[in-house]
């Protein structure tokens, strides 16, 4: 007899995942495959965690956070622009992801309809499809950044419709959806009457100068937007899994109560740590100027390397670069370079149709393991003639 549900059948590994545990019984690899910060934390935050576990904090917290926290993110964080009371519309959850698992649990009923973008993380689509949602794809290219184009996406609204989900700066891709995009995004959300969900954990790592603006600043935007965050990219945090959420009280009500039942409070050690770790946004710049001298050095190593096609990305830690003119599937390509070369990368594919015929590169390694990694991966494209 099964003893699970319908939705956990249609769960299923990812290539991501897929591509970790071919590389596990092998040595010598170098991963540019995982999302995720390889510095440990900062020390600082470190220590505000220990000395929360010296002062005996270790004991539930409220279901939606810590108030000193919930008060800094409204006061400290990115969202401080837009207003948000900080014990009536922010959450603090397990991670981002537990943010975006409790939206969903909160607005989705039966064949709802989620738009995202195409390629976009599978996390995504996995968990609309789990609540009783239904994931419509918004087909994006290269030529255009990989970005959700405003026409395309009215195109595929319906009366089912409930929301559009954005994430910028991008995964896989790295891209930054423009203002004016952005801008038209919310007109058509106000003119629909949808939600617009905006998972910004990658904002503290831009490129280009220009500071980050959520669309939930936008005019009558905030109402109308659940904004998703983490301190997981920003401070190096990823174990910790503190995130939040902020948006309507109305919405932010029914996710603290999901969270009650659900998994009761995130941690709250880590929660200090997170308090601490928003009065010092130093410590995100620190580890935004070491991606960016990585990013540095994989762009001018990439343009070295005959046969790749990229444009370059303002955001997040990735590359997504074009692997067309190798004339091989961006699967068999990532799965010979780590059988010949010891390199990981994801396929373009795992992230959606639209990302076939290119790779996910992460610049989460260190400057000599990037410049070791570029040598073996022009070795390989050398070889393929």
């Amino acid at each position: 007899m099964d003893f699970y549900n319908e939705r956990t059948k249609d769960l299923q590994q990812g290539l991501i995942r897929a591509m970790f545990d071919k590389a596990a019984p092998l040595t010598g690899v170098i991963s540019m495959g995982i999302g995720e910060p390889d510095m440990p934390t900062p020390a600082p935050v470190c220590q505000a965690g220990k000395e929360a576990l010296d002062k005996g904090i270790t004991h539930y917290t409220p279901n939606a956070g810590l108030v000193a926290l919930r008060q800094a993110i409204a006061e400290q964080s990115s969202v401080k622009n837009v207003g948000y009371h900080p014990t009536e519309e922010i959450i603090v959850t397990n991670g981002g992801m537990g943010a975006l698992s409790l939206l969903m649990a909160v607005i989705l009923n039966p064949q709802d309809e989620v738009i995202i973008q195409d390629p976009q993380w599978l996390n995504y689509v996995a968990q609309v499809t789990y609540y009783g949602g239904v994931p419509v794809r918004v087909p994006t290219s290269g030529q255009q950044h990989f970005v959700m184009q405003p026409a395309e996406i009215e195109k595929r609204i319906t009366p089912r419709t409930k929301a559009i989900l954005i994430n910028s700066p991008n995964n896989p891709t790295g891209f930054v959806v423009p203002q004016s995009v952005l801008e038209q995004i919310a007109e058509i959300a106000k003119k629909h009457d949808l939600l617009v969900i905006t998972d910004e954990v990658y904002n503290t790592l831009l490129y280009s100068g220009e500071p980050y603006k959520s669309i939930a600043e936008l005019p009558g935007m905030k109402e109308r937007t659940v904004v998703i965050n983490s301190f997981s990219k920003a401070y190096a945090m990823t174990g910790w899994r503190i995130g939040y959420a902020a948006g309507p009280a109305s919405i932010i009500k029914r996710m603290t109560i999901c969270q009650e039942n659900f998994n009761s409070c995130a941690n709250a050690p880590g929660q200090y740590a997170a308090i601490y770790a928003l009065r010092h946004p130093e410590l995100s710049e620190e580890l935004r100027g070491v991606f960016a001298d990585r990013r540095r050095v994989l762009l001018d190593g990439l343009r070295r390397i005959k046969g790749f096609s990229f444009e370059e990305p303002d955001g997040a830690f990735y590359v997504f670069p074009s692997i067309a003119a190798f004339g091989m599937s961006d699967l068999a390509f990532c799965e010979r370079l780590l059988e010949e070369q010891r390199v990981v990368c994801i396929p373009g594919s795992a992230f959606g149709a639209c990302g076939a015929g290119h790779i996910r590169m992460a610049y989460t390694v260190n400057e000599d393991l990037l410049r070791q990694a570029l040598e073996r991966i022009e070795k390989f494209c050398s070889s393929l003639g």
